[in-house]
């Protein structure tokens, strides 16, 4: 994948230590708590511990998302090769003072229509917890649709697919 994307608005930049203040703030909010999971990340300290596993690992892409002319960041689009799953498994999160705009779906947009066009994927999974309805949405607007309910973790999960056709 690349390590970076440009859109209209938004520019995606791979994921580096100096993002630890910014992702620190993005995994403590409630939706990402309620919804990802708490990842105990209280300290600069323990997000650039948190970033480095992420970069260290080979399966996993993050690209920070930014507002293009101001450089603001604004959320995380993922793109992660799971264990349990036989596709890359694409993820968003975003602050909440940038949601309803777009955002999400042009970020997600651009990495899913590279890994299909350039990147030899077939098919690309999206997992959400059931009660998530917002993701559910906008992964059904992403041309995602239902595939299984998996349970991981003793978590029910919804497992959503797109391939390449679609």
């Amino acid at each position: 994948m690349q390590n970076k994307y440009s859109t209209a608005r938004l520019s995606l930049e791979e994921l580096t230590l100096h993002d630890a203040e910014f992702l620190m703030e993005l995994v403590n909010t409630i939706e990402w708590i309620k919804y990802i999971g708490n990842r105990n990340i209280n300290t600069p300290e323990e997000a650039r511990a948190y970033i480095q596993k992420i970069i260290d690992n080979p399966a996993i892409n993050y690209w920070i998302v930014k507002i293009r002319d101001q450089k603001i960041p604004v959320g995380i689009i993922s793109f992660i090769k799971r264990d349990y799953l036989p596709h890359h498994d694409i993820g968003f999160a975003f602050l909440n003072e940038h949601k309803k705009r777009g955002y999400a779906f042009e970020a997600a947009s651009a990495v899913i229509d590279d890994a299909l066009q350039n990147f030899g994927h077939t098919q690309i999974l999206a997992t959400t917890i059931i009660s998530n309805s917002k993701s559910i949405q906008l992964l059904q607007k992403l041309g995602f649709s239902f595939y299984k309910e998996i349970v991981h973790e003793q978590e029910p999960l919804f497992i959503f697919e797109r391939s390449s056709a679609t």
